[in-house]
Parts: C-alpha cells; sequence; structure tokens
C-alpha cells in the first residue's frame, strides 16, 4: 500500500460517517463522481484490497516495444538532435517509417532526459486563487533572506510554513541560509505538532526543486530524476509538491513574509534581539501565538485534512540527510572526513563490500542502515548541505554520469578536472 491508496482510505472513511459527500471525495482525489462510487463500491467488497489495481506490477499492454524505444532514442540523438518534438514526430513518419503521436515522442525524449529545443511560455492571466477549504490540506512554505536584525548586522533567513486553508503560521525558525536543513526542521516541527499535510506549494529553491539536467543511470532507467532531500522526505510521507513557476504563483506566503519584515523586524528592535539564538526561542514563545490570533482565519470547513501520523512511523529517520556508501573492507562507512566502525551483527559478521544507507539525523547524530536494519549510531557532526557529484575514478562508462548524493566535498575542483563538482544548493 502507497500513500495515494491510504489516502484514498482515509476520504472514503470520511465519507462513510457524513463528514464529506462522494463528490468532494471524488475532487479531492482527482477522479469523477462516477470513479468515486467505484472506489468506495470496490472498498466495501473488499476491504482495503479493493484500493490495489489488478493490474498492479504488470506491463501496459500499450506499452511500445524496447527494441522500437531504443531505435526512436538513437535516432534522436544520432540523427535528429536537433529537431523539436513535432519536427522529430514528422520525420520518424515520413522518413522512417515510424508511425507514433507526438505526446508519445515527447515523453520518451522527457523520460532519458533529452530537454526541449525551446521552451514557449504563453502570457497568464492571473486572479485570486481561493484558499482551501480545510486546515491542513495545503501548506505553503519558503525562506526570506533578510537584514531581520537591523541594516547594521549581517543578514540571515527566516524560514516559515503557513497553513493555505487558515492562514496559520505553523512554524518558523532563523537560519543563517535557505537550505535543506531548514525545510527538514520545517517539516518534523509541523508534522509532529500537527500532522501530515495533503500538499505543500513550494519555489523552485534547489533545496526543494531539482533545477539540473543531470541524470544518472539509474534515474534514467527509471525514468525520473530522483527527489532533493527534502522531496525524498515528503514522497515517503506521502506529502504532494507543488512548485510554484512564478512568485505571484504563492502570493500568500510572499504576503507573510512581507507582513514579517514589517512587524518581527519592529518587535525584535524593541527587545534587542540581535541573534539567531535569541530570536528564535521569541519566535517559538510568543510571536508564533500573537500572530496567529491577529491573523489567522477562519476555514470554511471545520473538519481538518491533516493525516496523523502512524505510531510506528521513524520520523528521525525519514526527515534527515540521506547518503548511500559501500562498506570498505576494514567494515568502516567513510562519508569525507567521517569514519563510522560497523561492528559485527547478529547474522552477519562482515558487511565489507556492501551496500549500506547513511543517515544524518537534524540534530547531527549518524544512523547506518543495511537492508532497513540498524547496524551502527555514531555521535553527533556538524550538518553540511548535501552536494550531487561526479565521481573522480578514470573507469567511467562513455555517455553515462553517475551523479550521487555527496555529505562532504573531498577537495575543491582541480583545474582541468572533467568530473568537477555540481553544487546543487545555492
Amino acid at each position: 500500500m502507497g500513500q495515494k491508496q491510504l489516502q484514498r482510505w482515509h476520504l472514503m472513511k470520511m465519507v462513510e460517517v457524513g463528514k464529506i459527500t462522494l463528490k468532494e471525495a471524488g475532487e479531492r482525489i482527482g477522479v469523477s463522481c462516477r470513479q468515486a462510487k467505484r472506489i468506495g463500491r470496490a472498498i466495501r467488497d473488499r476491504g482495503i484490497k479493493g484500493l490495489i489495481h489488478g493490474n498492479r506490477g504488470r506491463p501496459s499492454n500499450h506499452r511500445i516495444k524496447e527494441p522500437l524505444r531504443a531505435k526512436v532514442l538513437a535516432l534522436s540523438k544520432e540523427v535528429y538532435w536537433d529537431f523539436n518534438d513535432t519536427h522529430f514526430t514528422e520525420k520518424l513518419r515520413e522518413c522512417e517509417g515510424i508511425d507514433l503521436n507526438r505526446e508519445t515522442v515527447r515523453k520518451l525524449r522527457r523520460e532519458a532526459g533529452v530537454a526541449p529545443k525551446r521552451r514557449r511560455r504563453a502570457p497568464k492571466h492571473r486572479k485570486r486563487r481561493e484558499r482551501m477549504a480545510q486546515e491542513g490540506w495545503m501548506v505553503l512554505w519558503d525562506g526570506s533572506p533578510h537584514h531581520w536584525f537591523g541594516p547594521d548586522l549581517p543578514p540571515c533567513c527566516l524560514m516559515a510554513a503557513i497553513d493555505d486553508g487558515t492562514g496559520k503560521l505553523l512554524a518558523a525558525h532563523f537560519f543563517p541560509f535557505e537550505g535543506s536543513s531548514g525545510y527538514l526542521w520545517l517539516l518534523k516541527e509541523m508534522v509532529k505538532k500537527y500532522g501530515i499535510p495533503m500538499i505543500i506549494y513550494q519555489d523552485r529553491h534547489g533545496a526543494l526543486h531539482r533545477n539540473d539536467n543531470h541524470w544518472s543511470l539509474e534515474e534514467q532507467l527509471a525514468g525520473r530524476q530522483e527527489p532533493t532531500q527534502v522531496g525524498l522526505a515528503l514522497e515517503a510521507l506521502g506529502i504532494q509538491p507543488i512548485s510554484a513557476l512564478s512568485p505571484q504563483a504563492k502570493g500568500r506566503v510572499e504576503k507573510l513574509f512581507a507582513t514579517l519584515q514589517d512587524r518581527l523586524i519592529a518587535e525584535l528592535r524593541l527587545r534587542n534581539i540581535k541573534t539567531i539564538e535569541e530570536a528564535n526561542p521569541f519566535l517559538q514563545s510568543t510571536f508564533l501565538k500573537d500572530f496567529n490570533r491577529r491573523f489567522a482565519v477562519t476555514p470554511r470547513e471545520s473538519q481538518k485534512a491533516w493525516r496523523e501520523v502512524p505510531k510506528d512511523l521513524d520520523l528521525d529517520r525519514i526527515i534527515s540527510f540521506r547518503y548511500t556508501a559501500t562498506v570498505g573492507n576494514d567494515n568502516t562507512v567513510r562519508l569525507g572526513g567521517l569514519i563510522i566502525d560497523l561492528p559485527p551483527g547478529p547474522q552477519r559478521r562482515s558487511y565489507a563490500k556492501a551496500k549500506v544507507e547513511a543517515r544524518q539525523l537534524l540534530n547531527g547524530s549518524w544512523r547506518i542502515y543495511a537492508q532497513d536494519q540498524l547496524i551502527a549510531k555514531h555521535a553527533p557532526t556538524s550538518l553540511k548541505e548535501p552536494v550531487r557529484a561526479l565521481p573522480r575514478n578514470k573507469h567511467h562508462v562513455k555517455g553515462v554520469k553517475d551523479y550521487s548524493w555527496v555529505y562532504l566535498a573531498s577537495a575543491p575542483p582541480r583545474e582541468g578536472d572533467p568530473y568537477p563538482l555540481l553544487i546543487e544548493h545555492r
């Protein structure tokens, strides 16, 4: 069962007790009323198993055969590499005898990492978006670098999350800069205090959205780029991220920071608060409550949409930094300058050459997992923003670039180095 099926189960149970109508459940799931009836009937007949599609795990009957897929991609990269999608589709039909529609060709190229030749975007008419009807349905978050402690002191970043339905300030915290650790802190604070929201609306900051065109071999085979570290946590919790294409699209959180820059700076000056260490306790103890009392509104529906956190869910592990590593012959995991010893396990005496998952929790401590089993811990170290980097080895496959998450850059790029580091979070 995935989070999508659990969400449908949650909504159908709300229909059964009369909290929402079947039509409203269908709209929130994203299906028609007729399809919502089918889902409800399947749950009544087969219980929660009715949510699992009968073709789960089977290839589609309409899927393009692999030899044809490979031929189209080879033509795209070697012969028609500078043709746009429509032009390429025409050439396939006229010159190669391959009759595919344009949308199929476009999907094949995007899945293979071929970017569109040009991006066309028509002017958009903007209008005010109605608030979500329930608290917890959509959360907006962002960071605002600013001179929060006065023009004479160095700037820092205030990171905050706000509920769309009520305008309630859910969490806020000062950080030296806008990055992954700040967003993970907001996520954990919000989930522990309120629950799991359905949607998070965000901008395209590098900590939230992959803005590079680099695809590893695994990503090419999967047909999608691996999310950022924050995106991995959202995916594990079943939260749908929506990336705004303009500041106007997330106007409520932009307006929030305009209000905070007006009010919070004055409050901090009034209390002679000039450091992050002094400002964060004031935010948690005083400012958030006062802000919500003044500015939060009553939602259209009293029923809250927060999903309850399962008791067996390890939030510390999910909301953390994730790295993959290969255990050395001396049963150690090396991450930059950090060395973590692995003791012999009850079922496996040596982990040499094994692939393991390293997790750095938000308190800086480390956990090492092998096949979902905790096998080692390490004392806290300072949190470092992850980077995606290329390996420095000489034995690489031509045309394949295996970018991966790296804890620390071991050294700055050398002059003429064909594999420079690619910092994701600017």
